[in-house]
């Protein structure tokens, strides 16, 4: 594979996911709903998701593509690595289904407390192959981290909501 098409596929991987995700459960995400539910003043604004969240994959996927080329790819060490960032990646997928198209911010939350589990995992097994992969997480895990206080606390204000 070239030296540009393998690092394109790995940050573009997890782009697309995330918005073949969207757009399966587009037609199920009452947005009304989430608009209606109380949120504390430190929400950051609604634009800057998407913004962070296209940084967030393609920084990851940079990060994979990293660890697949100085681990020796799925024959190598990187084997064990690339299998812990699916699982994540597959988590990180799993969140607006869950806490959108079901309306569930109570299993939302679950599911980032269980995401953050597997970054960290991801982080730990990206480090002894390539430790700027695993710097390259650091933003993410910190998104994650914000995500998940900010889904107790819509859970916490709203409890009286569909759970």
């Amino acid at each position: 594979m070239s030296d540009y098409l393998a690092p394109a596929l790995a940050v573009l991987l997890p782009n697309f996911g995330a918005i073949a995700g969207g757009y399966m459960t587009s037609w199920r995400i009452d947005t009304d709903w989430f608009q209606k539910l109380k949120k504390p003043s430190w929400m950051p604004p609604y634009w800057i998701f998407g913004p962070v969240w296209t940084y967030m994959y393609s920084s990851m996927g940079y990060a994979s593509y990293l660890v697949w080329r100085d681990g020796g790819g799925f024959d190598g060490e990187a084997a064990l690595p690339l299998t812990v960032y699916g699982v994540q990646l597959i988590l990180n997928w799993a969140f607006t289904p869950l806490c959108f198209g079901a309306k569930s911010l109570k299993w939302g939350l679950i599911e980032l407390v269980g995401l953050l589990g597997a970054i960290a995992g991801t982080m730990y097994t990206f480090y002894p192959v390539s430790r700027l992969a695993a710097g390259l997480l650091v933003p993410y895990f910190g998104w994650v981290t914000l995500a998940t206080a900010l889904t107790y606390t819509i859970w916490r204000d709203n409890i009286d909501h569909k759970d």
